[in-house]
């Protein structure tokens, strides 16, 4: 996934936390904090792309794409009230990009999320700007644009009074 749709589920994940129906099944939902899962979901990104693109490590998914890192993620999300949201938010981005690939038909790259134990045969190591032309035509693509297309329904729907929402 591209890195502001990650951005926009870590937000989606903060509104979905305050309806009602969600607050009675989690009760800790309503302490999960935008910044929180915002950094969470950023963070994958953040540590790996710098290092494929200074030809650190040669792919793009590494060490913060990695699973391994799970009992530090669990470590965290118990011991601070932020911590929880940084490691849901940091989860969310490793489901959305193992999604990614899978819809894409390229489940085994799905490998990632045990790197370094597994190493993909072939990774798709394309620097950020060749990875966006290259996913535009994928099924993944569109997925991802139906997310953006919802998201902005939702905020032009909220904006609107209740006598005023779209469709009525």
């Amino acid at each position: 996934m591209l890195f502001p749709t990650h951005i926009l589920v870590a937000v989606g994940i903060r509104r979905l936390a305050d309806h009602p129906p969600v607050s009675r099944r989690l009760p800790g939902a309503a302490a999960l904090s935008a910044g929180g899962l915002v950094v969470g979901a950023a963070l994958p990104d953040i540590v790996d792309k710098p290092l494929g693109a200074l030809g650190i490590l040669d792919v793009y998914q590494s060490v913060g794409h990695s699973l391994l890192l799970a009992p530090l993620a669990v470590a965290l999300a118990v011991r601070h009230r932020h911590g929880m949201a940084v490691a849901v938010g940091w989860g969310s981005h490793l489901a959305l990009d193992a999604f990614h690939v899978a819809v894409n038909g390229r489940a085994n790259d799905a490998l990632f999320l045990l790197w370094p134990v597994v190493s993909r045969a072939d990774p798709l190591a394309l620097p950020p700007i060749e990875f966006a032309r290259f996913y535009v035509p994928t099924p993944s693509f569109y997925v991802e644009l139906g997310l953006w297309l919802a998201a902005i329904f939702a905020v032009v729907n909220s904006r609107l009074g209740p006598d005023e929402e779209v469709g009525r």
